[in-house]
């Protein structure tokens, strides 16, 4: 990842569709504030497995998927669609959509300054960009149940590459100085139940914090074990951040 921190997200596709179903099904309520129209050129940033890509083709929009981890972009490419192997703050389009989409992606590019200019300059006058990912407060009980147990084992958490959760205001700073006029913001608690349990989001949605962490594969099954019985509950304590953003003409 283009990055000045690499970030820890670190995917296998097959483990996601299996245990992350619930992310794309959530982003529905993103995917209608998008409201993608017949014969839209619309940028998917972060299209992960193409779930909800495949849904913005179904409305008749000509989409194109971004992603820079390539098990998802094979997955993507397999459901028929565009997709191709590219960082969101790298982005090599020129004024080419009349929309952008991201969901659950935004919170894993560290380069969020660089990434927000180049999703400005990949839409044409008059376009717009609509999604939501992780915003202040997302996964805080998870993330210091987690931490507690690495340090408890001798592990030392990779603070240095933590996600990027914003504020509404923090988010708009950003995205206002690449030049975008922010229409909506908002800020969105929303406790989800974790159908595979604590357990299974530690091995899959911070494989590659345990990564960075140094811990070995076959010790990963019985930290998030440990992890879940820190949390006491399979629920989880998402807070999403929905926006709404427009590129002036």
């Amino acid at each position: 990842m283009t990055t000045e921190v690499a970030s820890t997200s670190s995917w296998d596709a097959a483990a996601y569709a299996r245990v992350g179903s619930f992310v794309p099904a959530l982003g529905a309520a993103a995917l209608d504030l998008l409201d993608p129209q017949p014969g839209e050129a619309v940028l998917d940033v972060g299209c992960g497995d193409g779930t909800l890509t495949l849904r913005i083709k179904e409305r008749g929009a000509d989409v194109v998927g971004i992603d820079n981890d390539l098990s998802m972009v094979a997955a993507a490419k397999a459901k028929g669609l565009d997709a191709r192997l590219m960082d969101a703050a790298d982005l090599r389009f020129s004024e080419a959509f009349e929309a952008a989409f991201s969901n659950a992606t935004l919170h894993w590019v560290l380069n969020k300054e660089r990434a927000a200019r180049a999703i400005f300059f990949a839409l044409k006058h008059g376009g717009r960009f609509a999604g939501e990912f992780g915003g202040a407060g997302n996964l805080k009980l998870l993330r210091r149940a987690l931490d507690q147990e690495l340090v408890a084992r001798g592990y030392r958490p990779p603070v240095e590459a933590s996600n990027w959760y914003p504020s509404p205001d923090e988010f708009a700073a950003v995205y206002e100085i690449a030049g975008f006029r922010v229409e909506q913001t908002e800020l969105i608690p929303r406790p989800t139940p974790l159908e595979h349990g604590v357990e299974g989001w530690v091995t899959v949605f911070r494989a590659g914090w345990l990564d960075r962490a140094g811990v070995p594969h076959d010790e990963r099954d019985e930290l998030a074990r440990a992890v879940a019985a820190r949390v006491g509950s399979n629920q989880a304590d998402y807070v999403r951040l929905r926006f709404l953003l427009r590129k002036p003409n």
